[in-house]
C-alpha cells in the first residue's frame, strides 16, 4: 500500500514509522508530510531515506491509500478535505472529528467494524487515555454492562509533546544543580517533583476538555449508555499513562471472573499479584503494544462494583500503535 505520514517529525509522527515497521505493515511506497519548519528533512525507514514534503493543497495524496495524520485539530480540519478527496483514508489523531456522528471513533479491540462506516474517509483515533481505557472495559463489559466508571489517570510528560519530555528532563536538571527558578513552558505549573490535575483547559462545568474527552469518546466508542467521570492529572514520569479504575456493573463481576476475561483479552497483559508486588507500572509498558491490567479487586463502596489499575504506552498504544491497528483491522476485515 502506498502511505502517508502526516506530521512526521512530531513524537507521533517518529512511532508511526517504528510501528508501520515493527507490525510489517506493507508499505510499497511512504510518504511524509510536515510544516514548513520540517519540510526537508530526512527520516530513514526500512534502509531507504524519505524526505519530508511540505503539505499543502494540492493532489498529492492522489495515489496514497491511507494517510496517517497528527498535526492538531486545526490543521487536520483545514488539509482533511486535500487528503480524502481522491479517496486516500485519513486516520486522524486529533481531536478533530472524534465527535462528529459521520466519523468512526475507532480501537480495534473494541469496535473495529465501525471503521468500514465512514463516508467521509475519515476516521478519528481516540484521546490516548479513552484508548488504554475502554481496551480493558471492554472484556469486563461483556460479562456483564458497566454503568457507570470513575476513572482517576496518572498521565505522562509525552501527551503534551516531545517539548514537554525535554522541559521535564531540563526541570529535572535544573533543580539538581540548583539554578534557581525552573522553566516552564509547557505545563501550568513545575512538574518535575509534583503532579498538576490539570490537563487541557477547563470548561464551564470546571472539568477539563482532557476529562470531558473520555466521558463522550467511551460511550460512542462502547455505543453505551456508560456514565463517566474522569479526574485526568499530569505526573512526573516520561512516558506511559496510568490510570485507576472504578466500575459499577448491572450484576456483581468478582476478580477471579474479572481476570479470567482480562487474559483471553486481546491487547491485554493481566500482571496481578499483589503478594509478590506484581502489578503494572509505566517502567513496564514503555514502547510496549499491550494495554497491562493489574491491581483487579472488588470496589469496597458498592456492590457490584469492581477496581483494578491500567497502564499504557500513550505514544505507543495511545495514538500511533491504536492508527495502524484500525489500517490493519482494515485489511483483515476487508468488506
Amino acid at each position: 500500500m502506498k502511505v502517508a505520514i502526516v506530521g512526521a517529525s512530531g513524537a507521533v509522527g517518529q512511532e508511526f514509522m517504528r510501528v508501520l515497521d515493527e507490525q510489517n505493515f506493507p508499505v510499497t511506497e511512504l510518504v511524509l508530510f510536515g510544516s514548513q519548519r520540517s519540510a526537508g528533512r530526512i527520516f530513514t525507514f526500512r534502509g531507504k531515506d524519505h524526505v519530508v514534503k511540505l503539505l499543502q493543497h494540492n493532489d498529492d495524496f492522489k495515489d496514497i491509500d491511507i494517510a496517517f495524520v497528527s498535526m492538531g485539530a486545526g490543521p487536520a480540519k483545514e488539509y482533511a478535505e486535500t487528503i480524502t478527496k481522491h479517496g486516500c483514508i485519513m486516520i486522524d489523531n486529533s481531536s478533530a472529528f472524534r465527535m462528529d456522528e459521520d466519523v468512526p471513533l475507532v480501537v480495534p479491540e473494541v469496535n473495529g467494524d465501525d471503521a468500514f462506516n465512514a463516508p467521509r474517509n475519515i476516521i478519528a483515533n481516540p484521546n490516548c487515555t479513552t484508548i488504554i481505557m475502554v481496551v480493558a472495559l471492554k472484556p469486563l463489559d461483556n460479562i456483564s454492562h458497566i454503568k457507570n466508571v470513575q476513572v482517576a489517570t496518572y498521565q505522562a510528560a509525552s501527551g503534551a509533546g516531545l517539548a514537554a519530555m525535554d522541559e521535564l528532563a531540563l526541570q529535572h536538571s535544573e533543580i539538581a544543580t540548583a539554578k534557581g527558578e525552573t522553566t516552564v513552558k509547557h505545563f501550568q505549573h513545575q512538574l518535575a517533583y509534583n503532579v498538576i490535575p490539570h490537563i487541557d483547559v477547563f470548561m464551564d462545568n470546571d472539568y477539563t476538555r482532557e476529562e470531558m474527552k473520555m466521558v463522550k469518546e467511551t460511550c460512542k466508542i462502547m455505543h453505551s449508555d456508560i456514565r463517566v467521570s474522569a479526574t485526568c492529572v499530569r505526573v512526573p514520569v516520561m512516558r506511559a499513562h496510568s490510570e485507576a479504575v472504578w466500575i459499577e456493573t448491572e450484576r456483581p463481576i468478582s476478580p477471579e471472573e474479572a481476570r479470567a476475561a482480562l487474559h483471553l483479552a486481546p491487547g491485554v497483559v493481566v500482571m496481578d499479584d499483589p503478594r509478590s508486588n506484581t502489578y503494572p507500572m509505566p517502567i513496564h509498558c514503555t514502547r510496549q503494544d499491550p494495554v497491562y491490567v493489574g491491581r483487579i479487586r472488588r470496589d469496597t463502596s458498592s456492590d457490584n462494583g469492581l477496581a483494578f489499575w491500567c497502564c499504557g504506552d500513550q505514544i505507543k498504544k495511545g495514538a500511533a500503535l491504536n492508527a495502524v491497528q484500525i489500517a490493519q483491522y482494515m485489511l483483515a476485515h476487508k468488506k
